[in-house]
């Protein structure tokens, strides 16, 4: 069975997102598409930066948004700002959902450049616009993850140290906090089909001496 087919590794999976903000500008028949994809977790923040777009752009009549939000892409919005309607807002949520993406927001601004696209020409020149600059844009991968500590004393802490970030580099999991102190303590965030994997390769490492004390689970970003 693949790791795709892992029903463990499926129920683990989230929407993926973007990292910072992403601006990108399409041009078709003279009018110009900016676009600008965000990073955000709150409605009032997708808010700001359609309010910024706003100010900054204040000369363009149109500014046309869509964003998802939540950790299961729960709550979604979108906006024509005055094309006609479902040739804006609608088309760009759909690119945001087809490239299954949650806490991000879209903001395309246009300026009509003396040509009629017609209501098929705007909705392809809308959710290209989009979809270009996702191109572009950092994605980032959410999963749950296990979280375990892992303590080890101060004499072997460079060395296991060493193992930990080569192991998550290669399993898709996150060394999150690393602390010295009298001994050394590691959070590692792990997916939960990889948790006896990591116990055995931490055993193998550790000649048995150490073992991960689980402490729950959270939510990670990974870069794709």
């Amino acid at each position: 069975m693949s790791n795709a087919d892992d029903p463990a590794r499926r129920a683990a999976a989230l929407p993926s997102t973007v990292a910072g903000t992403t601006l990108d500008e399409l041009v078709i028949k003279k009018s110009r598409f900016l676009t600008r994809i965000v990073h955000v977790t709150t409605v009032e923040d997708a808010d700001a930066v359609v309010a910024a777009a706003r100010k900054e752009l204040w000369d363009a009549r149109h500014h046309c948004v869509a964003m998802v939000l939540g950790t299961h892409a729960d709550q979604q919005r979108s906006t024509d700002d005055g094309e006609p309607s479902g040739t804006a807002g609608v088309p760009m949520l759909e690119v945001l959902r087809h490239r299954g993406l949650t806490d991000v927001v879209a903001v395309v601004t246009r300026y009509f450049g003396g040509v009629l696209l017609g209501a098929g020409g705007l909705v392809r020149a809308y959710s290209g616009a989009v979809a270009q600059a996702l191109d572009l844009a950092p994605l980032v991968r959410r999963s749950v993850l296990v979280e375990l500590l892992v303590a080890v004393p101060f004499a072997d802490a460079g060395r296991v140290e060493h193992v930990l970030r080569t192991w998550v580099a290669a399993h898709d999991s996150v060394l999150d906090d690393v602390s010295y102190g009298a001994d050394a303590s590691f959070t590692v965030l792990v997916p939960p089909h990889l948790r006896t994997t990591f116990d055995a390769d931490l055993a193998a490492t550790t000649a048995g001496s150490v073992e991960a004390i689980e402490l729950g689970t959270r939510i990670a970003s990974i870069p794709a």
